[in-house]
């Protein structure tokens, strides 16, 4: 797939693959561009096709410029608006983590612009995440440290993941935003409230959640589904908050599942990720497979995961056994 940039009204935006729009709303910090080049994009390949997938970066994130207004479920909506404006059809939204009660708003006042709503890792009541003074140290950790404060953050969102990827995670937050910023947003997931919304939701809604979420609790999905008339709680397995972290391939399936979206099968690998794949059965590490390739090592962790993603494995041990299969031993 490729990537088409483009802005509306100060909103950096991303088109992937054709056919009937799908809206996406992220959490908290994004970068169209990092993301893309990162871990992320076998997620949002795996989610989009057969679907245009529609991403942006919210103001003051990745490629978009700060306004220099405040922060607001208001200024969401109109961001998100600005972006909706580009489609000449009904889509279907899905918001992740902060982005869920945005699209709850959103759906529950534009309710003809949205076919089918996907939430998430979301939330009705941000006051309900965490005690205050849980919430007053972190985002105080984020103004007086940045860099110690994305660490933090990082292993909450992916308690899961091994501690490269846990410190790439936190270096790409402090990449998508200074640290005014991060607090702003943070602090406004906090005070979102989208209760009083619930209620005027028509669109048919899935709501997914893990588990295991220590970012977003699980009771958090179950208000969401409560008061959504008729909509399907799914709850998996798991304790990652970011959405590309831990079963990504269930949380997908799920998804493509309610959108009517075929499961697909595994697909084929190009010729760099067989190259990638040749790597990673010699037990080299993403660096040595930069090194190896030439490339940059945050390219070769998004090869490893879009290989996962085309063969549908979990596990670089899974490639190693596949490619020694392939070719009928392990390379030099």
């Amino acid at each position: 797939m490729e990537q088409r940039l483009g802005e509306v009204a100060g909103i950096a935006h991303a088109v992937v693959g054709a056919g009937r729009p799908l809206v996406y709303v992220t959490g908290w910090l994004s970068h169209l561009q990092l993301s893309w080049e990162g871990a992320e994009r076998a997620f949002y390949e795996a989610l989009g096709r057969g679907r245009r997938l529609v991403r942006y970066d919210r103001a003051g994130c990745g490629l978009s410029p700060a306004t220099g207004g405040p922060a607001s479920l208001r200024s969401e909506l109109d961001q998100l608006a600005a972006v909706a404006s580009t489609l000449d059809e009904p889509f279907d939204l899905m918001g992740t983590s902060m982005g869920a009660p945005v699209a709850v708003a959103w759906a529950a006042r534009h309710p003809a612009t949205v076919r089918r709503l996907v939430l998430y890792g979301g939330w009705a009541h941000g006051a309900e995440l965490s005690p205050p003074p849980v919430r007053d140290h972190v985002l105080g950790l984020i103004d007086a440290h940045w860099g110690l404060g994305s660490e933090v953050l990082t292993d909450l969102f992916a308690p899961d993941a091994d501690p490269a990827t846990r410190a790439e995670a936190a270096r790409y937050q402090r990449a998508c935003s200074p640290a005014a910023t991060a607090r702003e947003l943070l602090e406004l997931s906090y005070s979102l409230d989208v209760r009083a919304d619930l209620g005027r939701v028509r669109a048919p809604t899935l709501v997914i959640h893990r588990r295991g979420d220590r970012a977003a609790p699980v009771a958090q999905a179950e208000a969401l589904a409560a008061g959504i008339d008729g909509a399907e709680l799914a709850l998996l397995t798991g304790r990652s908050h970011l959405p590309y972290a831990g079963d990504r391939e269930e949380l997908v399936r799920r998804i493509r599942r309610f959108l009517g979206l075929p499961l697909g099968r595994r697909q084929g690998l190009t010729a760099r990720q067989r190259e990638v794949a040749a790597l990673v059965s010699a037990g080299c590490t993403n660096r040595e497979i930069a090194e190896r390739l030439g490339i940059d090592e945050r390219s070769a962790e998004g090869h490893v995961e879009r290989i996962l993603v085309r063969l549908g494995f979990r596990s670089r041990a899974r490639i190693a056994a596949w490619y020694a299969a392939e070719v009928g031993c392990f390379p030099a």
